[in-house]
């Protein structure tokens, strides 16, 4: 009993170590693109029948303008899925029906000066049915006359089951995370260019105030100058 409880132990830490080879095979890739102005940004990627595309974006610096792009989601044969018209973010689920290359574009083609800069994360995965482990115990209480290894085998089928439902939970929190990550860099970039912006009119303001206080002394010293040309300009003037 005691070696049975420690291989039970060594499959359930191999699971955890080596879990991509067993149960749900799925793609995950986070990337940063820029995307030029009046340009269009595409990624391709191939995708089976029966996964399941999660697909979010986030524009997280819109040069000077706004924090826009617009986004379209195409199967392969270019039939548009998805499509998003200058919006900050968004999030799109699509269940596979058609096999082959799918297209996620980027379009900054409405915007004439500005580059964008665009977060996303794309997961791709074969969910199973989550209550698969449930069920299979269900089915052990109504079965009779099974052997212990039977017993075992079903035990540790059950475990990868649980197992798998952990992974997916985790994988839904680190997209959280990696969402509150690029909303953090997007309000950097906001801050950073408001600063820039307040600066730049302090600036100007600053300039305007020294340019205008330059004049007023230079005009106030031409009306008591009176050998001076601007003073012989004020006297035709009348003043």
């Amino acid at each position: 009993m005691l070696a049975s409880m420690d291989l039970l132990q060594l499959l359930v830490t191999s699971a955890l170590i080596l879990w991509p080879t067993f149960g749900v095979n799925g793609y995950d890739k986070e990337m940063t693109v820029y995307v030029d102005a009046g340009k269009k940004e595409c990624l391709y990627h191939n995708v089976k029948v029966g996964e399941i595309i999660d697909f979010e974006y986030q524009v997280i610096d819109g040069g000077h303008g706004d924090l826009d792009i617009s986004f379209s989601l195409l199967d392969p044969i270019g039939l548009i899925i998805v499509s998003d018209y200058k919006k900050p973010e968004n999030m799109h689920q699509h269940e596979v029906l058609k096999e082959g290359d799918y297209r996620f574009c980027f379009d900054n083609s409405f915007s004439m000066f500005n580059r964008k800069t665009v977060f996303f994360e794309l997961i791709v995965e074969r969910e199973g049915d989550p209550n698969h482990g449930d069920q299979q115990w269900k089915e052990i209480d109504e079965l009779t006359g099974l052997t212990p290894e039977e017993y075992y085998d079903m035990k540790v089928q059950d475990i990868m089951d649980f197992i798998g439902r952990i992974r997916m939970q985790l994988t839904k929190a680190r997209q959280l995370q990696d969402l509150l990550r690029s909303h953090e860099a997007r309000d950097r970039n906001l801050a950073e260019a408001n600063f820039q912006k307040v600066n730049n009119w302090s600036m100007l303001q600053v300039s305007a105030m020294i340019g205008v206080g330059l004049i007023q002394v230079f005009m106030l010293r031409s009306i008591f100058e009176t050998h001076g040309r601007m003073h012989h300009f004020w006297r035709k003037l009348g003043i």
